[in-house]
């Protein structure tokens, strides 16, 4: 597209953007193709830009001339959603990739100075170059950004002791949907001087604001590792292995992922390469322990003994060095390729209480046979905190009929004290379901401070908070 050939609604602000950023960071046309679709290929852009700011200053600059234009703002990471966060029709779009610093490692101070743009694998290996980490881990490392899993709150593999990832941030910078600039960059531990504005936007999905940087913290690098790919006899039993290791090892589990039977045959089935362990099993977990003051392996290797005696472990596999440990998390990892290979689906992320997920999983499939007695599912959980990623893959592409599936299974997960989102988010995908389930004295106040913070609705409208 050329300037002649651009629409004249947009033709003034695309030339205020780019005598702000310079023709090479206003992308318009086959140039935002790379933006048009998320990790699912279900959600589509079609902005009428892509800007590419350098610095803080720039955002702010971005988004006041948005405002004078008239211009909704939806802000862009890695891309990987699954619920529609970045999906648009005429928008501009916020890409934060030029803003990849990691400014600052500290390890006395168990923090790290990161920009919007840096991307998680980069910050892991920057910190543990100073034999730190910073905990949070997911398949899409190698390209999420710090500005995407911040806005997502998102979990991973080790929130059984690290926690999300709102627990693992002091302070942030965020510009507000009038261009100021908020300067929460705290590196304290504890500050208890008014609301704590910092988590409004942790969560949040760029609607009331851009993430540009933030302060992480980190913790020490662990020293030892055990790392096992166990069969268990059933759900219940799985939580009783969690409960010995994590007594045994003083609290050093780190993941307890489950992968049953129906992830393991499609695991065999797509990557045969990652040749299993054992025979497959209804119920398995992979299990991560990390410590910095003696090594696990016997700890791992006695637990076992016990459970298999007891009659709880049925089969396992205890890693015996890096290559081994990396084949069971590749194991778990693939989970995401694998779930794609197969349309249509019904993409689902809850979370529930730890004794709630085998009574989930039985109401649900009876459920589903009901709805649609030939559809198939995936399924991989977080066990150790509750989150389960469900797949349905219904007999038919009908919108009603997707629509029963997902409310059946919300029904499910409130019914047992869940929640309908437990690390990805709610964008687009997940609007009738919080019409449906959240609260609504929530939705209110979700909505007064939507109203307070944007009151024109500029930024990455129509995304989180259902309309009244």
């Amino acid at each position: 597209m050329t300037a002649q050939s651009e629409p004249t609604a947009n033709a003034a602000a695309l030339s205020d953007l780019r005598a702000l950023l310079g023709d090479a960071h206003v992308l318009i046309g086959a140039d935002t193709d790379r933006f048009a679709r998320d990790w699912t290929g279900k959600w589509r852009a079609d902005p009428m830009a892509v800007v590419r700011p350098a610095d803080t200053g720039q955002v702010s600059q971005v988004v006041k001339l948005a405002a004078r234009h008239d211009l909704s703002v939806v802000p862009v990471g890695g891309n990987t959603g699954l619920v529609g966060g970045t999906a648009n029709t005429g928008a501009l779009m916020v890409s934060l990739e030029r803003m990849t610093a990691i400014r600052d490692v500290r390890p006395q101070a168990g923090l790290a100075v990161v920009e919007a743009g840096a991307i998680l694998s980069d910050i892991h290996t920057a910190v543990e170059r100073h034999d730190m980490i910073f905990p949070l881990t997911f398949g899409a490392r190698g390209s999420a950004r710090v500005g995407g899993f911040l806005s997502t709150n998102a979990g991973g593999s080790n929130v059984v002791r690290h926690g999300p990832t709102r627990g693992l941030v002091l302070g942030l910078e965020v510009v507000l949907a009038d261009g100021r600039v908020l300067d929460l960059m705290s590196e304290l531990r504890k500050d208890n001087s008014g609301l704590d504005l910092r988590d409004l936007f942790i969560g949040a999905e760029g609607t009331l604001g851009i993430i540009t940087a933030a302060v992480l913290r980190l913790t020490p690098k662990p020293r030892y590792h055990a790392t096992a790919f166990v069969a268990v006899r059933d759900l219940p039993a799985s939580l009783v292995l969690l409960r010995r290791l994590q007594t045994a090892s003083d609290g050093a589990v780190e993941a307890f992922e489950y992968m049953p039977r129906n992830y393991m045959r499609e695991l065999a089935k797509y990557r045969p390469d990652l040749r299993q362990p054992f025979d497959i099993h209804d119920h398995a977990v992979m299990i991560d322990m990390g410590g910095l003051s003696r090594p696990l392996d016997d700890v791992m290797e006695t637990v076992l003994e016990q459970s298999v005696e007891a009659g709880e472990v049925l089969d396992a596999m205890i890693a015996q060095n890096e290559a081994q440990r990396a084949f069971i998390w590749e194991m778990r990892e693939a989970a995401a390729e694998i779930t794609f290979t197969r349309l249509p689906i019904v993409d689902n992320d809850v979370a529930l209480p730890l004794d709630g997920v085998g009574p989930f999983i039985d109401r649900m499939r009876a459920h589903l046979k009901k709805i649609d007695e030939g559809a198939d599912d995936l399924i991989v959980a977080h066990l150790g905190d509750g989150n389960v990623h469900l797949t349905v893959y219904p007999t038919r592409d009908d919108p009603a009929h997707l629509d029963a599936i997902r409310e059946m299974i919300e029904g499910v997960t409130v019914d047992l004290g869940g929640s309908i989102s437990a690390e990805h988010g709610i964008g687009l995908s997940k609007l009738r379901t919080m019409t449906r389930r959240k609260d609504p004295v929530a939705l209110d106040v979700m909505r007064a401070i939507k109203q307070a913070m944007d009151p024109n609705n500029r930024m990455n409208p129509g995304k989180v908070i259902p309309d009244a």
